[in-house]
């Protein structure tokens, strides 16, 4: 398996370049959620508004990951009324989990592999899924993202490593 040293940056939110940097990952997950929707149930079988929050929180820290995954899901909200309104905490919720575990295990173990990547993704969904359970009360709403979203867990666990492979390379 390979395994690559990552060359971390991590940004105090009293540094402009934080802002700069989570806006252009904040651009990404306006702009790819916008793409997949043009497809039936693309939003919940792609999980575009997560993409690039992993993206964003492994390279460049916890702050940048928590700054994008809050200000992107109330972007899209805002200007495409998707995620709706009532999802919000739940979408959220899982973005800032999924923040905090990618800056965690970045800061941690300061490499990027699939394994690294993979379990990011499986723990954020894991506790995202009991998070949403807990929220809405339904099994079978929390479970969607696993009935539905395998392939955008897939494309966060192969996509998220390969641009992140790819980041550390420049």
């Amino acid at each position: 398996m390979q395994t690559d040293a990552v060359k971390l940056y991590t940004f105090a939110y009293k540094e402009g370049k934080t802002y700069w940097v989570a806006l252009l990952f904040v651009l990404g997950n306006v702009l790819f959620p916008q793409l997949c929707h043009l497809f039936n149930l693309g939003g919940p079988t792609w999980l575009p508004i997560y993409f690039f929050t992993l993206i964003g929180a492994y390279k460049y820290g916890w702050q940048v990951g928590l700054l994008t995954a809050v200000v992107s899901p109330l972007c899209n909200s805002a200007l495409f009324g998707m995620p709706a309104v009532a999802v919000l905490p739940v979408i959220m919720g899982k973005s800032v989990l999924l923040a905090l575990a990618a800056g965690f295990t970045a800061r941690h173990y300061r490499k990027v592999s699939l394994g690294l990547i993979g379990a990011v993704v499986l723990a954020y969904q894991g506790v995202g899924t009991l998070g949403e359970w807990a929220w809405t009360g339904s099994l079978s709403t929390a479970l969607q993202d696993v009935r539905i979203g395998l392939p955008g867990m897939f494309l966060q666990w192969i996509g998220g490593w390969a641009v992140i492979r790819y980041a550390i390379r420049r």
